[in-house]
């Protein structure tokens, strides 16, 4: 967990079973968001679902809020990682990057999107700075990686399109694990993480759109 976890009320463990107890218990938070939503979220329902003390529970978090604070964090680190991961190795290529960034990205919220509505509906503004923390992390990423294959882009100003395409495809992804529950897209995350590549990739090597009814010079 990030240093920012300790700051908010809850404390990462430092022997394993501690860890594993953890753990448990975000498991079961999570069991309990993808359950009940967060209006019948609560310590006592987590409790249960994990086979613990309400009490064990609160030694370790204040309350509800650093409960759903922990598990946020721990899935955006995960996000984090896996596009790290995904990106030391690519294949080669644009499309190489763009496929190993789109495909990271749907990994981890296709383990997490039941959820994911839950967190943004329960956070406060320090989960606010926390998810933009993670996003800015994850875009440098994907245009660090993409700046060995710049000439692969035609357009005008590589850099700004390498940027919106990181913006676009994090856009995209958090759109749709915010509202796949309530407006099904008929796709499953790989298949989002192709076509969403796809879509990319085709801004990037097309030339500048002059626009309608206008005509570029012959």
């Amino acid at each position: 967990m990030s240093q920012r976890s300790v700051e908010q009320g809850f404390h990462p463990p430092q022997q394993a079973r501690s860890r594993e107890s953890l753990q448990k218990v975000l498991a079961a938070t999570e069991h309990v968001l993808a359950g009940r939503g967060i209006e019948e979220f609560t310590v006592a329902a987590v409790a249960e679902q994990a086979g613990m003390s309400v009490g064990a529970i609160y030694r370790r978090f204040a309350g509800k809020d650093q409960l759903l604070h922990a598990v946020k964090d721990q899935l955006l680190g995960q996000l984090e990682t896996s596009v790290s991961e995904a990106l030391r190795s690519p294949p080669p290529g644009l499309s190489g990057i763009v496929g190993a960034f789109t495909q990271a990205l749907a990994r981890t919220f296709a383990h997490h999107d039941r959820i994911f509505p839950e967190l943004l509906d329960g956070q406060r503004a320090d989960g606010r700075e926390r998810g933009l923390q993670a996003l800015g992390a994850i875009q440098h990423a994907f245009v660090e990686a993409a700046h060995p294959w710049l000439g692969e882009i035609h357009r005008p100003d590589r850099a700004a399109a390498i940027r919106m395409a990181a913006r676009t495809i994090i856009g995209s992804c958090v759109h749709r694990a915010a509202t796949c529950r309530f407006w099904p897209d008929d796709l499953t995350w790989s298949m989002w993480a192709t076509e969403t590549a796809e879509l990319a990739l085709a801004y990037l090597i097309s030339p500048e759109n002059p626009g309608p009814g206008l005509s570029t010079p012959g």
